[in-house]
């Protein structure tokens, strides 16, 4: 069920394991059929990310978006389907480790939920719903002005310049200010009934009784962004009160969640906090450490 004890870090925490590597290494070393629930939320290949997945220059990975311009006008459509290629492959193993029934619940960008879905699809997995991470707090809203690459054309004249940025009354790169986060629901396909799944492998039915904000389980999950610690800068912690509550719902006490992209230890967290064993992987060792540090109470 477990990575064995030498892939394990060298931290004893009790009911978690946690790994610093590539997925794509490790997950093969966990038994078929031995995981209760996946909760994860992959890279999206970000501007600036390095091999690590962290900030950097780039690097085999890519990110597919375009560099050098600003936030609000960088696009490239091969972001998506890097995104697609890089998760088929995990994809299919987390099918693999999962048992019938079992769900997998994956975070993504908005504009890469098809893409997400289609390489969840495509490995066997039958995409159940879309639930939505919702958050009121001020995000940066990226949409860019104009006037400024008008501004600094050699080939216009003063007059021309204040002509074009009349004509285009203010108006920016379409993004909207960002509210929500899309998060996939899929399910492995289940063996007989729902009655028959559950009663030999416990899973495939969700607990209706868990509450977030005094309602019972919805679509839309009000949950404010999670303030980032000094301790790790990671580029996108989910809140802990959110990744519990999908625990809680979707898996029983004492069954085993999985997180191939644990990043701060977010997913591991709440597992704990649920009654849950984890697993949790990530390819960035100083994010490991620090998900040891706040495991152990230390942060």
């Amino acid at each position: 069920m477990a990575l064995a004890q030498s892939e394990r870090s060298g931290i004893d925490l009790p009911n978690v394991d946690l790994r610093a590597g590539d997925c794509l290494d490790l997950l093969p070393k966990i038994a078929d059929e031995s995981i209760h629930l996946v909760v994860t939320d992959p890279p999206y290949f970000l501007d600036g990310l390095d091999d690590g997945w962290a900030k950097g220059k780039g690097g085999a990975r890519g990110t597919g978006a375009v560099g050098g311009l600003p936030v609000g006008m960088r696009f490239d459509a091969a972001q998506g389907r890097n995104l697609q290629a890089f998760l088929n492959p995990v994809a299919i193993q987390l099918y693999r480790v999962l048992k019938p029934g079992a769900f997998l619940l994956m975070f993504a960008a908005p504009r890469l939920y098809h893409r997400t879905a289609i390489a969840i699809e495509e490995a066997g997995f039958e995409v159940r719903d879309q639930y939505v991470w919702h958050y009121r707090g001020r995000a940066q809203f990226k949409a860019f002005t104009q006037d400024h690459f008008v501004e600094t054309r050699s080939d216009l004249t003063d007059a021309q310049k204040e002509e074009i940025i009349q004509k285009l009354g203010g108006r920016k790169t379409p993004q909207l200010r960002p509210q929500f986060e899309a998060i996939l629901c899929a399910q492995k396909p289940k063996n007989g009934t729902f009655v028959d799944n559950w009663l030999e492998h416990e899973t495939g039915l969700i607990d209706a009784s868990q509450t977030l904000n005094g309602s019972v389980p919805e679509t839309v999950m009000l949950v404010e962004k999670h303030q980032k610690s000094n301790g790790v800068n990671h580029l996108t912690p989910k809140p802990v009160k959110l990744c519990e509550h999908l625990i809680r719902v979707f898996s029983a006490e004492g069954q085993t969640v999985l997180d191939p992209f644990v990043g701060s230890g977010t997913t591991c967290l709440a597992a704990r906090r649920a009654g849950r064993h984890s697993i949790g992987i990530d390819i960035n060792p100083e994010y490991v450490e620090y998900a040891h540090k706040q495991l152990e109470g230390a942060l």
